[in-house]
């Protein structure tokens, strides 16, 4: 095994492979990016190509190619082996240390199932007539190894014995026991191979054919020890490579749906495959692209399950575009129809919340009903977004839309910050937002500690110091340095590999300085509404009004802020 690491490593560089993930940018001899694995506006990730490593200062991660993939794609040591040996052009051989391993062993077995399900298919001319008829192609049939599980209680059983014993085809999820012993868990099925970003089968999604009427209409595979349903998202390990390069995801619901998508040339689609979206779904988008256009059936079972992801998506930072299909179609029939028809829905996608707007506007003259779906049904997604500026936007439009006054907007938004629902959500990105904030604040701090050992510093040392305890307060810099006082050295390599050019120095230090003013005021916004729930609470609504035009205040400077930059 090390054999191999090492040829892969001699065949590529940490450059070549990072950079087929994120944007690099050259600082001296080696490269710096904004980190993929948290939150940050200014980079403080840094690559060394001589040491063939990485290190992100901001949130500590580092490593070399192996760690990097295992890290960014979510898989384990053999799945990042499997996708940079096939980049470097080496042929793996390892049978004698997977002997024993368990993981492996499920891996081989589903590999085995999958290519016996292929088989029978081609023996199935019914099933694959099905297939045909819903517009699918030999080539995507082929290339996405769809196949058949004859209706028979033993058949996989009996067909793969000799490939493992039969706790191992139970773990694997291949069979189930019942009180008169072991059966096939898949009869009479089209089979889906789920992939891992890998690209090696960890289950199946199986569509029910011989008796649709007696079955459920999509059995999935149980969780396994190398499937997770909440973690995997249909088509993901062929789609990536499209998402980065078009910056945005397609995401639907079925397979078929995702297969139709894939053949008429959108590469960028995948599919929650018949699981509700999660948070941590979108985090396997977010690594490839911060934007989502989704085509689920906005009035369907999909949609309203992943409401509160919507929720998330917001709060992490993800644009959220709807691509509404006509009604009666889903997107596999909307593309077998007419190809021309899927694409003008994509183009024609809308934010969810213009879009949640746009479906509660024909109760605009009942005031009351209007102002209660704008509370139940738009503020939860402006309430999940972290601008305060992008909330006053919908906040604006919403009460000229519907005569309701910006006050009375805002402190529903501030009742909602101790709505269980909502509280959840935006708890999941605290440990982001303080993550950016404590990355400024160190940047800043790297800056001065190596200036101020120059003979002839490039910035006012002075006045950093001074802006600097003016915005976080004395208190705070001081316990900070405190922290940082066994890390100078570390920190200052941080700036000397970034700042390759000192002449750009005075800028960024003025840009940083504001980036740092602008979090603490969104901090200081966050704390406001809370006491404006408190008051009112009290029965002080005078309180309230006051609080309500420091928070508008604290909006107006954070705006002036973004537009100084």
């Amino acid at each position: 095994m090390s054999s191999h690491v090492d040829i892969i490593k001699e065949r590529l560089s940490i450059t070549d492979v990072l950079s087929s993930y994120i944007k690099l940018e050259q600082a001296g001899a080696n490269f710096k990016a904004r980190c993929p694995f948290h939150n940050e506006k200014t980079p403080s990730f840094f690559i060394s190509p001589d040491r063939g490593t990485y290190y992100c200062f901001g949130c500590g991660l580092k490593g070399d190619i192996f760690s990097f993939v295992e890290q960014f794609e979510g898989t384990d040591f053999r799945g990042a082996l499997k996708m940079l040996a096939e980049k470097a052009g080496v042929t793996l051989d390892y049978e004698s240390r997977a002997e024993g391993d368990e993981k492996e062993k499920l891996y081989s077995l589903m590999e085995s199932a999958t290519k016996l399900y292929e088989r029978t298919l081609t023996e199935n001319p019914k099933a694959l007539e099905y297939l045909q008829k819903r517009g699918l192609t030999e080539k995507t049939i082929k290339e996405w190894r769809i196949g058949y599980s004859p209706d028979d209680w033993h058949f996989t059983e009996m067909s793969l014995k000799k490939n493992g014993g039969i706790f191992d085809l139970e773990k694997a999820g291949l069979v189930k026991k019942g009180e008169k012993g072991y059966y096939d868990r898949f009869r009479g099925r089209i089979m889906f191979p789920l992939f891992d970003t890998a690209g090696r089968v960890i289950a199946f999604s199986a569509r029910a054919f011989a008796r649709p009427e007696d079955e459920a209409k999509y059995l999935n595979s149980p969780e396994t020890p190398i499937f997770n349903k909440s973690s995997v998202l249909y088509g993901l390990n062929k789609a990536k490579v499209a998402i980065r390069e078009k910056d945005y995801a397609i995401l639907v619901e079925g397979q078929v749906d995702l297969l139709m998508s894939h053949q008429a040339g959108f590469a960028n689609t995948v599919a929650t495959s018949g699981t509700a979206l999660t948070d941590h779904h979108l985090n396997l988008i977010k690594r490839f692209s911060n934007r989502i256009m989704v085509a689920y059936d906005a009035d369907g079972a999909g949609w309203r399950a992943s409401k509160r992801a919507w929720q998330m998506a917001l709060a992490l930072g993800v644009d959220i575009k709807i691509a509404e299909i006509p009604d009666g179609f889903d997107p596999a029939d909307l593309i077998l129809k007419d190809r021309a028809a899927w694409s003008e829905s994509l183009k024609n996608s809308k934010h969810i919340i213009d879009l949640a707007l746009e479906k509660i506007l024909v109760d605009k003259n009942d005031r009351r009903l209007f102002g209660k779906r704008v509370y139940e049904e738009v503020l939860p997604y402006i309430a999940s977004i972290p601008g305060n500026i992008d909330q006053s936007h919908y906040v604006k439009r919403i009460s000229e839309l519907g005569d309701i006054t910006e006050v009375a907007l805002w402190q529903d938004l501030a009742k909602m910050v101790h709505n269980r629902e909502y509280t959840e959500v935006t708890d999941k990105l605290n440990h982001n937002v303080l993550l950016r904030r404590d990355s400024i604040e160190r940047k800043i701090l790297s800056i001065l500690y190596w200036q101020e050992k120059q003979v002839e510093p490039k910035v006012d040392c002075v006045k950093i110091r001074r802006e600097l305890e003016q915005i976080i307060g004395s208190a705070s810099l001081s316990q900070m340095e405190s922290t940082l006082k066994d890390s100078h050295e570390d920190i200052i390599f941080e700036a000397e590999a970034y700042y390759s050019k000192p002449e750009i120095l005075q800028k960024d230090s003025t840009e940083l300085l504001q980036q740092l003013e602008i979090e603490h005021l969104k901090e200081k916004f966050a704390m406001k509404m809370k006491e404006i729930v408190l008051a009112e609470k009290a029965g002080d609504i005078a309180q309230a009004q006051i609080l309500l035009m420091e928070c508008q205040g604290i909006s107006k400077k954070m705006q002036n802020l973004k537009n100084n930059k």
